[in-house]
């Protein structure tokens, strides 16, 4: 049964006070005093793992290594999810010189630590592990069981090449080592190398059968390619539901593989935007972007992703990024783009205005400007209340705005360009809508627009 480290009943609440008392003499290294709360604590509340813990590190520090051993076992014997303990219980198995005992209880750290999925505390006690190693190695520089301890940890960690050597020094003095094969093919894997990780896995267990980490990675590293394979393939073919499902079916293999699950997420992110699927999209690129910060793919996806969803803001920055990291031409024109676009989108949208694609025909605009027109001339709210007169005739004058500048070839063509219109004495705050309505409709007596009953008009040509 896993005791409970914290205080179960009120009687155990005074055990807790002389826990905190001990704590404070640990802190101000009065290592006698701690212990003597920390044992306190222990007689008031004996089945408590973190107190024997505690005491169990007061007596490291005072030297005391096999009553600190007796005590680090008896806390993992009370809970053996206690990481602390079997960290302190490997530490006294070095100091008293049992490297094999050490090396047991290193790797149930790690292995509580993988099953808890708690990325940070595993990357503490794998630096924890490695300090002990290197400690130990100090003693004992010809181990390999150390050694290979070591280069997982440093794998762990994304050490990658520190790891890579100290498993490649083994396999110089014993080629069929299967630990250091198996750490070889780690390192290839969480680099995204995986056919060659594959390669050494097998090495591994041809050496050593029963290797169950070579084994458990050579299954996951087999999956992964397969399963991105098929979403490359569906892809290619047309087929993005399927390779949607396919990306998402592989990133759940080994969440622990940073680097290919970061191209993942950027394949299914442009898979996301075919189907039109940008806020997934732009959301599968940001994840890419935190496993790997230098993964200028995701970058120009998102980017990308940003401009068809007209966040030009937040374009123009990730290709800033883009281009400070590759300064290429490609990487400066879509920068430019960018910028242009986010420059034409702070000013009117004359295309929005009259409701009509960028590309829209000439007889299209005509069409739109008619329709809108007609639907804000002030005429037809001669009876609306003040305030919708005043916002009908504003949307009246935006619309002829709008069709004075898209009509005309040379101002479309300038706006469509980002160029300021008045950089051509083109002031769109001299026009007269009005005007523009006459011109339009065929002069003035040419159109009117007449009541039939409350709130009812139809309009007649003259």
């Amino acid at each position: 049964t896993t005791a409970v480290r914290g205080p179960a009943h009120p009687q155990s609440r005074e055990a807790e006070g002389f826990k905190e008392q001990g704590n404070a003499f640990y802190v101000k290294k009065d290592y006698a005093e701690a212990f003597n709360y920390y044992t306190k604590a222990i007689d008031m509340c004996p089945r408590n793992p973190s107190y024997y813990g505690n005491r169990a590190a007061t007596l490291m520090m005072l030297c005391r290594y096999r009553e600190a051993l007796e005590d680090a076992q008896q806390a993992v014997r009370l809970d053996g999810n206690f990481v602390k303990g079997h960290l302190r219980e490997g530490k006294c198995h070095l100091s008293l010189g049992n490297a094999m005992a050490a090396r047991r209880c290193f790797q149930k750290v790690l292995e509580l630590e993988l099953e808890n999925g708690q990325a940070q505390q595993e990357c503490l006690c794998s630096l924890k592990v490695v300090f002990c190693m290197d400690r130990a190695l100090e003693s004992a520089p010809a181990c390999h069981k150390f050694k290979i301890l070591k280069a997982e940890c440093l794998a762990l960690l994304g050490r990658y090449p520190e790891a890579q050597s100290v498993a490649s020094d083994i396999l110089r003095m014993d080629s069929t080592n299967a630990d250091a094969l198996y750490v070889r093919g780690l390192c290839l894997y969480y680099e995204d190398c995986i056919d060659k990780a594959v390669q050494f896995f097998v090495q591994a267990l041809r050496m050593a059968p029963d290797h169950d980490k070579a084994r458990l990675a050579c299954r996951d590293a087999k999956a992964l390619k397969a399963k991105k394979e098929e979403g490359n393939k569906a892809f290619k073919d047309g087929n993005f539901e399927a390779a949607y499902e396919l990306y998402s079916e592989a990133l759940t293999i080994d969440p622990n593989n940073i680097k290919t699950n970061a191209k993942l997420y950027c394949n299914r992110a442009t898979v996301g935007s075919k189907l039109k699927k940008l806020d997934q999209a732009i959301e599968d690129c940001t994840k890419a972007i935190k496993l790997d910060e230098t993964y200028i793919k995701a970058y120009l996806r998102r980017a990308q992703c940003y401009m068809d969803t007209e966040l030009y803001e937040e374009a123009v920055r990730d290709y800033e990024k883009v281009y400070q990291t590759e300064k290429t031409k490609e990487h400066k024109h879509l920068l430019k783009t960018a910028q242009l676009e986010l420059k034409k989108s702070k000013r009117k949208d004359y295309y929005k205005i009259l409701g009509v694609e960028k590309n829209a025909t000439e007889d299209e605009i005509k069409k739109a400007y008619r329709k809108r027109a007609l639907l804000h001339h002030p005429d037809r709210h001669s009876g609306a209340s003040p305030e919708l007169q005043k916002e009908e005739e504003k949307k009246f004058k935006e619309v002829g705005e709008a069709f004075s500048v898209l009509s005309d070839p040379k101002k479309k063509s300038r706006y469509d360009s980002g160029q300021d219109l008045e950089d051509d004495g083109m002031n769109m705050g001299d026009f007269d809508a009005n005007n523009i309505f006459k011109a339009f409709f065929g002069g003035p007596g040419g159109f009117s627009f007449e009541a039939s009953g409350p709130g009812n008009f139809f309009f007649q040509f003259g």
